[in-house]
């Protein structure tokens, strides 16, 4: 993992896109016309190892709070692509510049309870890098090593039942790192990220896909 480049990962992820993904059996229990929206998922170099970069909102935020998330968030109207929403999204929540950013690629699209269909971009940021937070979304951010992530004795499956019904649905939950507690829809990407990378061996089948509930 150590010696993954830039371009192995660009080169797997595009692999990954190759492969339709399974029919999503969750699809029945959501709108109509799910809201488009994107999420960065920041890949950096600490101590050359490579980690991923997560956000936690705050608790005055409308939707989410407290969460542990990737920088992102809805289409506007006039949004080229969820690589342009994506990284209009991490420099208003992060300070991270466009120009700065090499994508990478993107991961298959992601619906939600919440009523939206994300698109994870996957993206190198350098670091060092003098990160400006939006106080009203962003309280903190931090960094967790792949290697930690990959590990399966790191995460598990628990059900949690949709408001107000009896349906249940399978949620990813890592073990909690520096304090904070990856779970959801965050995890879930987390988890399609290291599937498409090759470096999880323990999958999670589309079929149950947790969502953000």
């Amino acid at each position: 993992m150590h010696d993954l480049t830039e371009s192995e990962i660009s080169r797997r992820l595009a692999d990954a896109q190759l492969f339709p993904a399974e029919e999503d059996s969750s699809a029945q229990w959501l709108p109509a016309s799910p809201r488009p929206a994107a999420v960065l998922i920041p890949i950096l170099r600490v101590a050359d190892e490579w980690h991923l970069l997560f956000t936690r909102r705050t608790e005055t935020v409308a939707d989410h709070k407290g969460q542990v998330a990737f920088p992102g968030g809805s289409a506007d109207p006039g949004d080229p692509s969820p690589e342009f929403t994506a990284l209009r999204e991490a420099e208003e929540e992060i300070g991270l510049n466009p120009a700065d950013v090499s994508v990478l690629g993107r991961l298959c699209q992601l619906p939600t309870i919440s009523n939206y269909c994300i698109t994870p971009i996957v993206a190198v940021i350098p670091w060092p890098y003098p990160l400006h937070l939006a106080a009203i979304e962003v309280c903190r951010t931090f960094f967790i090593p792949l290697t930690w992530l990959a590990d399966p004795a790191h995460h598990k499956t628990r059900t949690r039942f949709l408001p107000g019904t009896s349906q249940s649905l399978p949620v990813i939950y890592f073990q909690p790192y520096d304090g904070e507690l990856l779970w959801g829809v965050s995890a879930q990407i987390t988890v399609n990220l290291l599937t498409a990378l090759r470096l999880l061996r323990r999958s999670y089948s589309t079929k149950n896909r947790p969502l953000r509930i």
